[in-house]
């Protein structure tokens, strides 16, 4: 472990522009480490480890005391030079691999700023157009592109030359600092100069009510099932590229049972027609009168009674009409299926920002009881359950069960059978996950005449209810994330647990709190930087009304009037690793731990609040997806500290509040201790279970362990299992080493094809 003396904090140190700034050994120990990774062995593997990262770094730090502490003061190039004479001694391979980029630095800061302008424009650049997604970590940054494509490629450019622009330009130094040194991440850092914001809700009526324009041609409303779902992929497509996070449907039922009564109705009076043309009685019954009387059809439940007038006492007419609408409701149900159908492999397969990127989709359904929207899920249940073209389990959209006592959750309620459906279709394809209306933060403002008040959900997590700005109107759809800032909270464990030899929980809450201070800091920047940009910069997003109440803007408006509906949220991750740095001990394995880790997420939330009351603006506290954050946390601070068991001896940190996949604890105990962080995360969270075996074997299980979520008060999770596919015969459940569908072999032919859990939903953009 590194010794961080407390000496060097008198230790100045002289940028390159001259500006003197207090001593920082992370910054040193992350450039010695960037060093040491930049040389593998013949198999593409690092050739050195931790150790020979703190021996330099040590080194480093004990010349500085003796050479240049006296002085109270150090050039940054002494301070490389020092390094560089270190690195000869031990490693020349890093030693020559360091010398080269310093030079190549120097080079690029003379050719592309000048001799005033120092900054680290061209930094990561070069390796994109070399490496593979496999060499290079920045091409796998963002795991919905494929960085190895020539569009993904040319993103990943954009991507690296807009985060510098942002560090140089468009932040202060201390955030982009503190985001470098590891002590915060900064998400989506590329799109600050664009302004975009994160994520929306789509409230898809809106929408529909008189169609609408994708920059490239208006779009008719949409007139049947099946072009209600054309439409909503479309939107989803759209709206990806005004934004740099997902997109969302909070009540796909809802908006999409419209269109299965406009097209029951077509095939109501289809069926009539034809039989009408078929027999005599079309001599003396009007079609035009039956087509008027369909028109005023509320529900594809019919009482056929109101067409009594037309059968004129005729059991045989009675017979066509039962017939006809018999006829009718099969093709709508078929035709539902289909658009559902079609709805999923759109979202698989079309592609957003050129071509490089299928967009991130969710979609949140379940409570419509109607006959219209229980056909429009049970449908897409199916459809799901179908799988694509060759049977493999679609990502996308990320489907969201919505759970409602009353409506869904016992088996009296009107939408039971399909929430048990949905149970049977997630252990088999691993979704729908699953959202609960009834946890008590989700129901603060839920009223049940109106369907916007539910809860949405990204797929990721991200969750946008209440709302400070305007508490007469708190609803999910239009609205979604400006943008969030995570903490890396085991490096303030360590710091004020294992460096300080003991528990000082005293600094460490006054640490987290600096931080806390310094990310709403970099947020509010952030905000001001989106309200300054324009309509015409979101032609989808606010030109088609997408985002609430940008219809109402004029040209000259600034955004703040409509983006401060949305939430800018402070996310940490690695709760356990923090614990067991502080305590020895982490929240699933002593109450002790436990209660600490409540109370330090509590602190957070206060903080929190604290922001939205004294900004008016909808500062949230979000569990963060881990994606490829927990990994550079680790990396940065194992680079530093060395490997701790427990906390940096892994290659990530665990994600959000969790209890640690490794550890091993039961279902019912693992959702206790998580269900509380819920409550306090109320910009977003999960939680997952890990199950192994075939659950579509047992869905009775897979359904307890459901409603022990929801009896838990958590507001969304998901339950991860193997879903294994066999591509020759299309077999899909859990497969050993023989197929059980076709009998063939593990090693025989094509490899089966095996999805381990569906982390997936944390894929980022």
């Amino acid at each position: 472990m590194i010794d961080m003396e407390d000496a060097l904090t008198k230790l100045q140190v002289i940028k390159r522009n001259g500006k003197k700034v207090e001593w920082n050994g992370t910054k040193i120990a992350v450039a010695i480490k960037k060093g040491f990774d930049s040389v593998k062995n013949e198999d593409g593997e690092y050739k050195y480890d931790e150790k020979d990262i703190n021996k330099v770094f040590n080194a480093v730090v004990k010349r500085i005391e003796k050479e240049y502490l006296p002085l109270e003061k150090i050039k940054i190039e002494q301070v490389q030079d020092l390094i560089e004479e270190e690195l000869k001694k031990n490693y020349e391979d890093v030693y020559k691999s360091f010398s080269e980029y310093r030079e190549r630095r120097n080079a690029s800061r003379q050719m592309f700023f000048g001799e005033k302008k120092q900054h680290k424009f061209l930094k990561t650049i070069e390796s994109l157009g070399l490496k593979s997604s496999l060499e290079e970590n920045t091409k796998r940054e963002n795991a919905n592109v494929d960085g190895d494509t020539a569009m993904g490629t040319m993103l990943q450019y954009g991507s690296t030359v807009s985060k510098e622009f942002a560090k140089a330009y468009l932040m202060k130094p201390k955030f982009a600092e503190a985001h470098d040194n590891g002590d915060i991440h900064i998400h989506d850092m590329d799109f600050m100069p664009m302004g975009t914001t994160t994520c929306c809700q789509i409230d898809l009526k809106k929408l529909f009510d008189g169609g609408f324009s994708t920059g490239h041609g208006h779009l008719r409303a949409p007139q049947g099932i099946m072009s209600y779902s054309a439409l909503a992929a479309i939107a989803i497509q759209s709206n990806q590229n005004d934004q740099h996070g997902g997109q969302s449907i909070p009540a796909f039922d809802y908006y999409l049972a419209p269109g299965v009564l406009i097209t029951f109705k077509k095939h109501f009076k289809q069926s009539i027609s034809d039989f009408l043309d078929f027999t005599e009685f079309g001599n003396f019954i009007s079609m035009e009168r039956i087509a008027k009387e369909i028109d005023k059809l509320k529900s594809i439940e019919v009482d056929l009674s109101i067409f009594d007038s037309f059968a004129k006492d005729s059991d045989e007419v009675k017979r066509l009409f039962k017939k006809s609408y018999d006829r009718a409701l099969a093709k709508t149900n078929r035709e539902t299926y289909q658009a559902m159908e079609a709805f999923i492999h759109n979202l698989n397969t079309m592609h957003s920002r050129a071509g490089a990127q299928v967009p991130f989709s969710s979609i949140n359904f379940g409570t419509d009881t109607s006959p219209e929207g229980r056909m429009v899920i049970k449908n897409y249940l199916l459809a799901t359950d179908a799988g694509l073209g060759n049977h493999e389990t679609p990502i996308f959209p990320i489907s969201i069960f919505k759970v409602k006592e009353g409506v869904n959750y016992f088996e009296e309620d009107p939408n039971y059978d399909l929430f048990k459906l949905s149970c049977e279709v997630s252990a088999k394809r691993l979704f729908p996950n699953f959202s609960f209306i009834d946890s008590t933060f989700n129901k603060e403002t839920y009223d049940p005449n109106d369907y916007r008040t539910e809860v949405g959900y990204m797929g990721c997590r991200t969750r946008v209810l209440a709302d400070v700005t305007d508490p007469n109107n708190q609803i999910t759809p239009g609205r979604g994330n400006l943008s969030f800032t995570s903490i890396n909270l085991p490096r303030l464990g360590i710091k004020h647990g294992i460096v300080s030899g003991k528990t000082d929980l005293k600094g460490f809450y006054q640490e987290l709190e600096e931080l806390m201070d310094l990310v709403k800091d970099q947020l509010l920047e952030r905000f001001e930087i989106q309200c300054s940009k324009h309509i015409y910069n979101f032609p989808f997003l606010l030109g088609q009304g997408v985002w609430i109440n940008s219809e109402r803007l004029k040209s000259t408006d600034r955004l703040r009037k409509v983006l401060k509906h949305g939430t800018l949220t402070v996310g940490f991750i690695g709760l356990a690793e923090c614990l067991k740095a502080l305590i020895g001990k982490h929240h699933g394995e002593s109450e002790e731990a436990e209660k600490l880790g409540y109370e330090i997420i509590k602190f957070m939330r206060k903080k929190t609040d604290a922001y939205a009351k004294e900004y008016n603006l909808n500062f949230s506290l979000i569990a963060t997806p881990a994606e490829g954050l927990s990994g550079r946390f680790t990396n940065i601070d194992k680079a530093i500290y060395g490997k701790i068991k427990g906390v940096t001896d892994r290659d990530y940190y665990t994600n959000s509040f969790h209890v640690p996949v490794y550890y091993n604890i039961s279902v019912a105990r693992k959702l206790k201790i998580e269900g509380p962080y819920h409550a306090l995360t109320n910009g977003g969270h999960i939680s997952y279970v890990e199950l192994d075996g075939d659950t579509a074997m047992n869905t009775k299980a897979f359904e307890k362990i459901v409603r022990m979520m929801h009896d838990n008060n958590m507001g969304y999770g998901a339950i991860n299992h193997p879903v294994d596919r066999d591509p020759v015969c299309g077999y899909t459940g859990v497969i050993g080493d023989v197929c059980p569908g076709c009998g063939r072999k593990e090693n025989e032919g094509v490899p089966i094809e095996r999805i381990k859990n569906s982390n997936l939903t944390c894929l980022g953009r």
